[in-house]
Order: structure tokens, then sequence, then C-alpha cells
């Protein structure tokens, strides 16, 4: 049965109900008696490298982990919060999602949530019937180590949010009334506004989407600024600026030099970064974006007719050297002579896949700094300290600028009604490190949040238990629509295929929406797949499927909140 808080809103594709009657229905089970019960183990091709340092590729035995395991190590690192949404008379919640699967061993994607409530006033300094939520969301999807997504993990959210704050000024932060008139007088006579001030405030620069992403960018360049300067100070500190220095020269066990050694090392790793801002008060959503990592959203377009579709809008770009956009951007911030090789085989000199990261300084520290590095820190330091790249001439060459995108969110009083039927209404927000992009494409991404959320109940528990179900992936395919504006610039290639890509089916038995979308990465109704892709150990895991870490934020209405109308039928 569809959530009453969908009913409605959401009417069922023909093809769809079709596929889904009741002779439809296919239960998803293991199949342990045909497939994976009956072997222990499988085989897989592995490199080594001979004594004679030739490479060979031997078959190597990987032993299936049981039932169980499997399953548990799919659905352990995932959690789901529901919370009531602020100025909704209680009838609203929002609710969010994560899970993430390792691959690497420790995992080098991370993840972050806040969520500001208001108590007496909300973030921007509203109060009462005007207070509303803002929610921060934040993955980072970690390459070289662990180190670099871990600390944006513990701070980009508060950069973000501390640099948003000087958005809000207000009358007391100059005293003198005269004072405040010639400013106000000043900020409207230059142009700086296009429309009034309030009372409040000089100028409500958290309400211009132009301010607002300004603020979100400054942030992520401060934040990267300090990750790659403060090695630098740490390495002139300890050496007292005595660049003849060597390793010998120095005591390992010196606080001075462990100090040096924590600030490089999320300084030599690196991280790509995808965050999200909700903005409740203004109805504004923002998603910033540095790296390959992605982020979609899906909406419910109903057509003259009452019919509905999904339709996905990608709202990044995938920024690597294969994106022509970022191609050229890395040509034009370089010297002509530099054009041809800047980025080699859709990488930086080669080398690192996306474009824009945080970390990352052996693409942004000058070459005489990094040959330094190596005359400092020997293996008794731990650090893994590679040359700089050969033709690295006028760095960075990477940046952690942030593409943002800005959208409207639906809460007012005629799109978050149960009765309206808006000709199209965002419904979720997902977004995931390029883990889950590698094996999905983003149609099928919103295909399977969609159908997910339409047999989810607000409480999180499947709609009148139904049976658990696959999908044929022709099926679900007729309940999304694409349009070429809304596609994003992939620098990622197409998702992973196989002969049977097309066809086969998706499994929806998971509790956690996220988890739903993992599982389907992975093999979906295919057990035999899910199963083996599951039970490749770590590193050679890393050859067959990457990290995978995913958000989806959506919001709905409490059940005793909207009326019962619409489709009623039970899948």
């Amino acid at each position: 049965m569809l959530p009453r808080s969908l009913r409605g809103r959401y009417t069922r594709p023909a093809a769809l109900t079709a596929a889904f009657g009741a002779a439809g229905y296919a239960v998803y089970r293991y199949r342990n008696s045909a497939t994976t019960a009956a072997r222990a183990s499988f085989t897989l091709p592995v490199k080594s490298r001979a004594s004679d340092g030739s490479v060979v590729t031997e078959m190597k035995s990987i032993p299936y982990l049981t039932k169980e395991d499997a399953e548990r190590k799919l659905t352990e690192n995932a959690w789901s919060t529901t919370i009531p949404r602020a100025g909704s008379s209680g009838k609203g919640v929002w609710r969010y999602e994560t899970a993430f699967l390792a691959s690497n061993n420790p995992i080098e994607d991370a993840n972050a949530q806040m969520v500001v409530q208001p108590a007496e006033k909300d973030f921007w300094g509203m109060k009462g019937d005007k207070a509303r939520d803002l929610l921060f969301f934040a993955i980072m999807d970690g390459h070289s180590g662990f180190k670099t997504s871990r600390l944006l993990a513990k701070t980009l959210i508060p950069s973000v949010a501390l640099e948003l704050q000087s958005l809000v000024p207000h009358d007391d932060a100059v005293p003198n009334k005269k004072q405040r008139s010639l400013l106000r007088y000043f900020i409207s006579y230059f142009g700086f506004v296009s429309h009034p001030t309030e009372t409040s405030a000089l100028y409500p620069f958290h309400t211009d989407p132009k301010y607002v992403s300004t603020a979100i960018e400054t942030a992520f360049a401060n934040l990267d600024s300090q990750i790659v300067n403060a090695p630098i100070k740490a390495v002139d500190a300890l050496t007292q600026g005595n660049k003849d220095m060597k390793a010998s020269d120095l005591d390992p066990k010196s606080l001075e030099y462990q100090l040096t050694v924590s600030a490089l090392l999320p300084a030599l790793s690196g991280s790509c970064a995808l965050f999200a801002m909700l903005d409740a008060s203004n109805n504004d959503m923002y998603v910033a974006c540095t790296g390959d990592s992605r982020a979609v959203a899906g909406y419910w377009d109903v057509d003259k007719n009452g019919k509905g579709k999904w339709r996905v809008e990608v709202l990044t770009d995938d920024q690597t050297g294969r994106n022509p956009k970022e191609h050229q951007r890395m040509q034009s911030e370089h010297p002509p002579e530099e054009a041809s090789y800047v980025i080699q085989r859709g990488r930086v000199f080669g080398g690192l896949e996306p474009t824009r990261a945080f970390g990352d300084s052996r693409y942004k520290w000058p070459k005489e700094f990094q040959l330094r590095l190596q005359q400092l820190f020997g293996e008794e330091s731990g650090l893994t300290i590679r040359r700089p790249p050969t033709d690295l001439k006028t760095p960075p060459y990477v940046t952690s600028r942030p593409e943002i995108t800005h959208r409207k969110l639906p809460f007012n009083s005629e799109t978050s009604s149960s009765k309206s039927c808006s000709s199209s209404n965002l419904r979720f927000l997902v977004m995931a490190t390029d883990g889950l992009w590698d094996r999905l494409s983003s149609a099928e991404v919103v295909a399977l949040t969609g159908e997910y959320l339409n047999r989810v109940a607000p409480n999180g528990s499947p709609s009148s238990s139904p049976p658990p179900l696959t999908v044929s992936k022709s099926d679900l395919a007729q309940t999304t629509v694409e349009t070429p504006t809304s596609l994003g610039v992939l620098g990622k290639g197409t998702p992973q295929e196989t002969p049977t890509s097309k066809e086969g089916a998706w499994a929806f038995v998971d509790k956690n929406v996220s988890t739903h979308l993992i599982r389907n990465a992975l093999g979906g109704a295919d057990e035999n797949e899910l199963h083996k892709l599951l039970s490749i150990p770590a590193p050679l895991s890393r050859r067959y499927r990457d990290d995978l870490t995913v958000t989806v934020v959506w919001w709905e209405d409490r059940p005793e909140a909207t009326e019962s109308v619409g489709v009623k039928a039970k899948l």
C-alpha cells in the first residue's frame, strides 16, 4: 500500500501496475541449493610479480562468506533518522538514511550530518512561527588513504556553518543609528542588494543564493588552504628555517616531529567532497561538489492526465579530466605550453582522476618543497612521500573550489498539501560516492529510490508488510524520464555492465533505502553476483568494486496529518 503521505501525489505508471499484479509477485530468496551453498569457493585471476620481475596471472581461490555473514557485511553500517519538521504544525518529518560498504581496508569514504533545529530561534535568527530547520549533509571519497576524508568529516560542515553565520549582520553590529542609516543607503545605492532590507539585519544575505554560494565556496577554499599550508609552516618550525637539514638531523620522537607528521598526513592523501544544505527557512537547497561524487534529485512529474513519472535531475558534474569542461578549465589556468599534458588519459598528469579535491598536495605544493620533504622524512616517519609529477611547473593543478547548484524546496501551503497535484514536485535527494555510480546510472538510482519510497510507510516499516519483491529492470525503467538538460556532465564513463545488465531484476528487501541502493549496485536480485562481490576480501576487492557510501534525504507528512486519497490498492 502506498504511504499515506504519498497518496494523491504519486500514481503508479501503468506498466508497473501490470508488472506488479498478483501474478507478477516474485519473492526474493537466497537460492542456496542451486548456487552458492553448493560451492565453498570461487576463483579469480590475480596478477603478481615473478622472481624475474615479469607479471604473471594466477587463479586464486576465494571462499564464499556464509549467507548470514554476507548479509551482515552489507547491512551492518546503516542507520536511519526521522525528526519532526519545524513549522509544519507537527505534521511533517525529515527522513534521511545513510549506509556504507568498505572495499578498502580501512575504508577511505567518510560521511557527516548535522541538523540545526530551532529552540528560541533558528540558525538565521528567526523566532517563533518563522523559525525553521537547517540540515547539512556531507559525504567524502578519500584516496591514497583515509586521513583527508576523516578530517573533512569532522570539519567541513562546521566550517561551512561558521562561514554562513557571517551572512546575518544585525543592526547591533553598527551601534550608531546614523551610521546604520548611511550604511543601508550605501548598500542600496551601489546595487549590492535587489530588495529592501529587514529590520533585523542590514541586508538578509542568507536569503540570496549568490551570497550563500559564495560563503560555501569560501569555506571549502579556506579549509583546504589550512590542510595544504599547515605542513609548510610545521616543517619551517621543525627545521627552524634550515634548508640543509636532513632526516638524520631530526628526532622522530620529538613532539615537533610528531606534530609535523600529523599535519602532513591529511595533506598527502586526498578526498573528494559532496555537500548539501537544506534550508527550510528560505525553501532553499544547495549542493556543492568537489570531485567526482554525485548528487541526483528525484522529481515526481504529473501530466495533464494525472499520470506520473519520476524525473531525474543530476545536480553535479563529474569533475575529472574526461569532463570536457574540466579539461578546458585546467588548460586555461596554466600556460599554453602545458595544455598538451596537464590532462593525460583523463587524469591530472596521468595520475589523479578527480580534477578537484581536498588535500592531494602533491599537485599543489611547489616542487622544491616536495623534494625537501623527501630529504627530511625517511621510512622511520611512516610517511609515503612520492616524487612530484615530472611536469609539475605552475602549481596548484588541483583545486578544492566546488561547483554549487541551487534549487527551491517545495515547502509551502500549495506543494506540501496532500491534495496538491503539482506538475513537478522535488521529493528526494541522493548523494553517493563514485563507487555507486560506477555500477548504477543516475536514472536507475532515481527509479530504485522512488519505487522504494512508494513502498515504505512514514514510520519506516513496509506498508501493510508486503512480501519482499523483485522487479524486472525493464519494468522499473519505465517509471523514470530523463531530459537532456538535467543529466549533468559525466566524467566517469558508463556504469560497469555485463551481458545481462539490462536484463534480470532489482531487489526490494531492505529496511534502509541506502542499503537498498548498495545491494542493487552489487547485483540486486542476482544473488550469485551479490554474494561473490561481498565475499572478495580487501585489497583484491578494490579491482571489482570501490568503497560505497550513500545518503538519501526526503521529507513527508505524518500519516495522521493527511487524508487517505489516491491509490489504495496493495502492490
